[in-house]
């Protein structure tokens, strides 16, 4: 039997007993997830503004772009979610706004950032590509760690599993609308868990990855815009697979289609066939990429050029 705050990963021998979802500082209570999405945002824009500074762009540019950047990007997350979730909040107005009970989609975050950051890269005069494949970095490190709070939460997990990954969770610790038949048939008499797939650990894994991957690819990079592509390409595949297997999909409308799915391989191929098509029109134009240190020279010169203006 399990405890309604017990966590257990049996087959890795890993038992969490008494794990709390918050805690109370001076008689407050303080979620663990809201806990961690703020370290996720703090240690992204921190990693995003080192690059950007290593690739001699204003100091402090990613810190001015981060107030903007979290406001549009949860209000995006919010309508993202909303939107293909009307069936519920059409008759529920009076619930569009409240976030505290959770319903917010990353997607949704990513496009009011993408967003956010053309209007910022206008103002600023400062090129979107490039600002792109720098805040690109920061928003990975805001999703790896971030999928941590769902764990907290008891959310964002996968059907019935009995692989070595198999998480068990309290049946009343989680939302009886993300228990589907599979999971329920395997609960008998006596058994008060589910046993599922951590789709929050496959996720913040692989993410880690698609991190590593773009940050040793940076110095590398034949154009402006390449590591957001990456970025866009690497994470619509990531989703596309987990998505299968999370029971708590957005679907759009009656389709039984998931949305995170159809749009993870569209922004997986679209990606690719940008890089593709970019790297033909700049081999055609005899564009030369332009060595990374170079490169660096070039912005810090840009910069100076538009400070004197």
């Amino acid at each position: 039997m399990m405890d309604k705050w017990d966590i257990a990963f049996p087959h890795l021998g890993i038992y969490l007993e008494h794990f709390p979802k918050s805690f109370t500082f001076f008689g407050l209570t303080i979620a663990l997830y809201g806990v961690i999405i703020a370290l996720g945002v703090l240690f992204g824009f921190t990693l995003a503004n080192h690059v950007a500074n290593k690739q001699g762009l204003p100091k402090d540019l990613l810190w001015d772009f981060a107030v903007p950047a979290i406001i549009f990007s949860v209000l995006g997350a919010r309508i993202y979610y909303v939107v293909f979730s009307w069936d519920y909040y059409k008759n529920h107005l009076n619930e569009l706004l409240n976030i505290r009970q959770g319903g917010i989609a990353i997607y949704g975050a990513v496009i009011g950032g993408f967003l956010t950051l053309l209007v910022f890269c206008k103002i600023r005069k400062q090129n979107f590509f490039l600002i792109s494949d720098i805040a690109v970095l920061g928003l990975l490190v805001g999703q790896i760690m971030g999928r941590w709070g769902n764990f907290t939460n008891r959310e964002v997990f996968g059907h019935y599993t009995d692989s070595l990954f198999a998480m068990r969770l309290p049946i009343e610790a989680v939302r009886s609308a993300d228990i589907t038949s599979d999971i329920a048939a395997h609960i008998t008499d006596g058994i008060n868990y589910i046993q599922v797939h951590p789709t929050f650990l496959y996720e913040s894994v692989l993410n880690l990855l698609l991190l590593i991957v773009l940050l040793l690819y940076t110095k590398h990079k034949k154009f402006n815009g390449e590591i957001a592509l990456g970025y866009l390409g690497g994470y619509g595949i990531i989703r596309f697979f987990v998505e299968g297997i999370r029971t708590d999909q957005l679907k759009i409308g009656s389709t039984g289609i998931a949305v995170s799915q159809l749009l993870g391989m569209v922004l997986f191929i679209a990606a690719i066939l940008a890089d593709v098509i970019v790297r033909i029109y700049r081999r055609k134009k005899g564009l030369q990429e332009l060595p990374q240190k170079a490169a660096v020279v070039q912005n810090k010169v840009e910069n100076d050029e538009k400070q004197d203006e």
